[in-house]
């Protein structure tokens, strides 16, 4: 099985989400855009990354971007994702992303697949050529000729500069979720991330 990369134990968060009795108005209004949760609540990746009120401002039509109004179909896009939060050890975005994931029709079978990499019996040859895609972006950052051959073969020159993109895009991501040890939200879990050595994304 192919092995994510070991998280930072922390006993609490680093950085705990700003709490709503210290949201001023321009936080207020950041904030009003975000996407909620059932309840209406505000994720904590949003709620601690808006610390940082300018690089929010400027963060959100990007992800937005990738994520909501991106070329690369739903299914294929979430793939990307959960891989590069295996691959991270990011146990927060792999549980915000699981339930997308379904969404978009990924099975139980091939999310519990992710794990094994590129190689597992049982991939289509495109899911192949993507998750080896992200695994050579995470560990030498660049896809190989081989595999950006492959994949030009299912996709033009904008949805192959937006596979690149979607896994910086992620590691990025996964960089904050762990250094600052956000915590995964309520009513999300982090089945098929590894128990253990992981108490926070």
């Amino acid at each position: 099985m192919s092995q994510p990369h070991e998280a930072v134990h922390q006993a609490r968060p680093r950085l705990l989400p700003l709490p709503e009795e210290r949201w001023d108005a321009r936080t207020r209004n950041l904030l009003a855009t975000a996407a909620v949760d059932p309840g209406g609540r505000i994720p904590n990746i949003f709620t601690t990354l808006v610390r940082h009120p300018d690089l929010y401002e400027q963060f959100m039509p990007f992800g937005g971007q990738l994520l909501r109004r991106g070329r690369l179909p739903e299914r294929l896009r979430e793939l990307l994702i959960l891989r590069t939060a295996w691959n991270t050890g990011a146990l927060y975005e792999w549980g915000r992303h699981l339930p997308l994931a379904k969404a978009a029709g990924l099975t139980d079978a091939e999310i519990d697949r992710i794990a094994e990499g590129p190689d597992a019996p049982g991939w289509a040859d495109l899911q192949r050529h993507l998750i080896r895609a992200a695994d050579e972006l995470h560990r030498v950052a660049r896809m190989s000729a081989a595999t950006w051959e492959a994949l030009a073969e299912h996709f033009g020159e904008a949805e192959l500069i937006e596979i690149a993109m979607l896994v910086g895009q992620y590691h990025m991501v996964a960089f904050f979720l762990n250094s600052a040890g956000v915590e995964l939200d309520p009513g999300f879990d982090g089945t098929g991330f590894p128990e253990g050595d992981r108490t926070h994304g």
